[in-house]
């Protein structure tokens, strides 16, 4: 079964995403005094990137400390990015970032909230995805 782990801010922008896909999913906490997530099975990472448009701060600083957790990054199969155009040739860089880092696949990169054409397109690309893990 599909399950996503997701950072969100305050906006709420990523997790407006994650819920519309429809999936099992845990967000990464926040704030640095909520408890810290440890997830216990595979799962497809979705992220905001950050730093308008440079790559210093691209990935958000809860997702590195995550990400950090050996156990945690044992079991990503996958990152999704959300981005601006806006930031250029930075556009989606955290997804790039953690993909390289991670050796796991940038599936998808969506623009800000998405679009319901995204929501579709990454739904049927994350059940065709899990059949194949």
């Amino acid at each position: 079964m599909v399950h996503i782990v997701y950072f969100s801010s305050t906006t709420n922008n990523t997790q407006r995403f994650v819920e519309k896909l429809g999936f099992s999913n845990e967000r990464i906490p926040l704030r640095p005094t909520d408890d810290f997530l440890r997830v216990e099975q595979e799962y497809v990472l979705v992220t905001p990137t950050y730093g308008g448009g440079n790559q210093k701060g691209a990935v958000p600083k809860q997702v590195i400390k995550f990400l950090n957790d050996e156990h945690n990054r044992s079991l990503i199969r996958g990152v999704i990015s959300a981005g601006n155009t806006n930031f250029g040739t930075a556009y989606c860089l955290a997804g790039d970032i953690i993909s390289a880092k991670t050796k796991v696949p940038h599936m998808y990169r969506f623009e800000l909230l998405g679009t319901p054409r995204d929501v579709e397109v990454v739904r049927e690309g994350l059940e065709k995805f899990w059949t194949q893990l």
